[in-house]
């Protein structure tokens, strides 16, 4: 028989226990025990009966808006949590495909740069000892001065910066490490004043021997040299960046190394940025007659960055684009920072991070390449909650052409739409682009005149392409615009004053990047077979000079086309019909980001203007309940350097201290003066002291402290002698 529940009452020692820890009382969590599962209250024996309570019909609708409530808070996060993986996942596409273009571009040099490095190593071979004992052996040196010199390859960068050049060094070094070199990576930092030689020796024994001592001794080096899995393959030093080095210590580290390179072939491998001339400013003549330099150069940034826009944002390898004005940032962003391809990357991926931070819909274009994807697309847009979907005809996008409702397969119609769009406009790009390799235009520049919505609409309307008014205003941030009108303008001109081979050769390119567009692959056909024919043989070797002359003849004499004229009708003709900007296409705000104001202020900022603003309207930054109640009325619990900024807003560009210490006593003084007031009114008064209001002395440090607070922020300027009673403020606009 189970115990009665008058058996489980405490005794009087457990309830005076009990009052023992209530009068000691500690900090604690309170913890609420779970209810009890339906089934379980079912199979107790001793369940007592409950009345049923009727609860009224608001407390029925407030429970049942709590519960939406808390739905849509649930969705909102699964959402959030969508549009997160998607930003992975979108960003790992791109970075993925940087470093690949970065690689293909650099794979050349490297494979160049490992054949010297072969090629000086057998030198070296040739005629080093072949016994070890002779190897470690320090003295005596080779007489022969020519034997004393290191291969050095001298790599330029044509880069300024050298941070861009860090991944590509470590790539070389990891493709010399591949073929069997042993490589050591030495910085600048290593060549300091302050570490001198033996800072930088003790670095390249860390790296290559792994059990080495703390000692700079390279006799070490040599005899783990000597061992036989080491002496068959060279060991490489890179200096990513040797202008950057302390002159004088890397020309002991290298007359040290020139006494030992029979012994132990050493070969250098120097990142110069700016000439091959910089060696002989850095180092002393006796440290470069140790040197055997051979020169390589690396791609230059805008090789780099042509690479970069053509399979980042041209063909789209992850589904996110970027506005005209936001390209047009970016291009400028690129050209202050001395062609910085690290900042544009930067800039580009700070973008990526806005865009599927401010567009709910942004996952939706994670898989909006994938032509095997619709059916998967499909279910998420039919599961799309109705604010999202609301939201997504309510894009300006959509309300422009009149989307004004629809369902799930619209979405998913207008976004395979966008897809096909976006792939034709891709592939004018390219055609453009080749065409504008012969005149050194670069990439970026046609990209941000492409996807400009103005110069489209324009295009449509004048079909002559005279624009170089236009096109200087509308692009007047990137400076697209020449004598001669914008570059697409140029293009096709361009296209007119090709020779018979190089516009045989554009053709083929043509096709390769037209190769889904069948119209565009017949027209294109159609021409190769003309020049192959012979057809337009004359037309090429005309000169620039002729090129007017022969085009009012042809106004006079429309029959008589050249084959060059005939291209650049097919490239005018492509550039009006699929040269759509994705500004220009429904639904384009999932995918492309616009909100170059956003993008500038997070990557430039405002700091003067963020601090006036959170100094303004701290409370709603700080969200307490004691300084929100007045909405943006001053409250004394305020910080002290809100309320001394706020109530300097009252005045001009001089402030009276006097004036404003009196202001700023008052705010602080009346939280006291209410306090005293509703203690008179209290029954309890007589029990309550009321607190002390502050010294004079405190409230006189208070505003001291904050007073030097904002001149500190740079929004103030100290009192002069001649007007010590005054300060002046020094940051306005807002």
């Amino acid at each position: 028989m189970p115990p009665s529940p008058i058996s489980d009452l405490p005794t009087s020692s457990a309830a005076a226990a009990s009052n023992d820890v209530d009068n000691n009382l500690q900090p604690f969590f309170v913890l609420h025990k779970a209810l009890p599962r339906k089934s379980e209250r079912k199979s107790s024996g001793f369940g007592t009966a409950k009345r049923k309570i009727d609860l009224p019909p608001s407390s029925l609708k407030s429970i049942e808006k709590s519960d939406v409530s808390s739905t849509e808070e649930a969705s909102d996060w699964i959402y959030e949590q969508l549009r997160l993986e998607a930003f992975n996942r979108t960003w790992s596409k791109i970075d993925s495909t940087i470093k690949d273009v970065l690689r293909q571009i650099n794979l050349n040099l490297f494979d160049e740069v490992q054949s010297w490095v072969l090629e000086s190593f057998s030198k070296i071979k040739s005629i080093r000892p072949h016994k070890i004992s002779e190897i470690q052996r320090p003295y005596p040196l080779v007489t022969d001065i020519i034997c004393r010199k290191i291969p050095t390859a001298l790599i330029l960068t044509k880069n300024v910066e050298f941070v861009d050049d860090l991944l590509t060094f470590q790539e070389l070094g990891g493709h010399l490490k591949s073929s069997g070199c042993h490589v050591a990576y030495l910085t600048s930092l290593d060549f300091s004043v302050k570490h001198g030689i033996s800072g930088c020796l003790r670095s390249l024994l860390r790296q290559l021997v792994s059990e080495a001592p703390d000692m700079a001794d390279i006799s070490i080096l040599a005899s783990w040299y000597c061992e036989p899995e080491n002496c068959d393959n060279p060991v490489l030093v890179i200096i990513d960046d040797s202008e950057r080095c302390c002159g004088a210590v890397l020309a002991d580290f290298i007359t040290m190394l020139s006494e030992w390179v029979i012994k132990i072939p050493i070969i250098f491998i120097m990142g110069v940025a700016t000439t091959f001339d910089a060696p002989r400013r850095l180092l002393p003549s006796d440290a470069q007659q140790h040197l055997h330099p051979c020169k390589f150069t690396l791609g230059s940034p805008c090789e780099k960055m042509n690479a970069l826009i053509e399979s980042v944002l041209v063909k789209s390898c992850s589904g996110f684009s970027i506005g005209h004005k936001v390209a047009a940032f970016l291009r400028n962003y690129f050209l202050r920072h001395d062609g910085t391809f690290t900042s544009f990357v930067r800039a580009l991926k700070l973008a990526c991070v806005k865009h599927f931070e401010m567009e709910p819909l942004s996952f939706l274009g994670l898989d909006i390449l994938d032509e095997d994807s619709e059916i998967f697309q499909q279910g998420q847009c039919d599961s799309l909650p109705d604010s999202l979907r609301n939201h997504a005809f309510n894009l300006p996008s959509c309300q422009r052409e009149k989307i004004l409702k629809g369902t799930g397969g619209s979405l998913v119609h207008g976004l395979t739409e966008l897809r096909r769009l976006q792939k034709c406009w891709s592939s004018v790009v390219m055609c453009l682009f080749e065409v504008g390799k012969r005149k050194n235009m670069q990439l970026l520049d046609i990209f941000c005149e492409a996807i400009d919505p103005t110069l489209y609409n324009l295009r449509a309307l004048d079909h002559n392409l005279q624009l170089s008014s236009l096109i200087g205003r509308n692009l007047i941030e990137g400076k697209s615009s020449s004598a001669k009108g914008g570059f697409i303008a140029q293009a096709i001109q361009q296209v007119r004053e090709l020779p018979a081979a190089s516009l045989s050769h554009l053709l083929n390119i043509w096709g390769v990047h037209t190769g889904e567009m069948n119209e565009i692959q017949d027209r294109v056909r159609e021409l190769q077979s003309i020049i192959s024919s012979g057809g337009g043989g004359l037309i090429f070797k005309e000169k620039c000079t002729d090129i007017h002359k022969r085009s009012r003849s042809l106004s006079a004499g429309k029959g008589t086309l050249s084959v060059n004229d005939k291209a650049a009708m097919l490239l005018d003709g492509m550039v009006r019909k699929f040269l759509m900007p994705i500004e220009c296409v429904p639904f384009h705000e999932i995918v492309c980001f616009k909100h170059v104001d956003v993008l500038q202020s997070a990557l430039i900022g405002d700091p003067r203007r963020t601090i006036q603003v959170d100094l303004l309207k701290s409370p709603t930054y700080l969200q307490c309940c004691c300084c929100s109640r007045g909405g943006n009325a001053l409250s004394s619990s305020m910080h002290d350097t809100s309320i001394m900024y706020s109530l300097a807003q009252e005045y001009g560009d001089v402030i009276n201290l006097h004036d404003w210490y009196q202001s700023f006593k008052a705010t602080v003084l009346s939280a006291s003066t209410k306090t005293k007031c509703k203690l008179q009114h209290s029954p309890a008064s007589k029990k309550v002291k009321a607190t002390p209001s502050e010294s004079e002395a405190t409230i006189q440090a208070r505003f001291c402290r904050a007073v030097t607070e904002l001149q500190i922020a740079g929004l103030l300027r100290m009192p002069s002698k001649r007007r010590p009673d005054f300060v002046q403020r020094v940051a306005f606009g807002l």
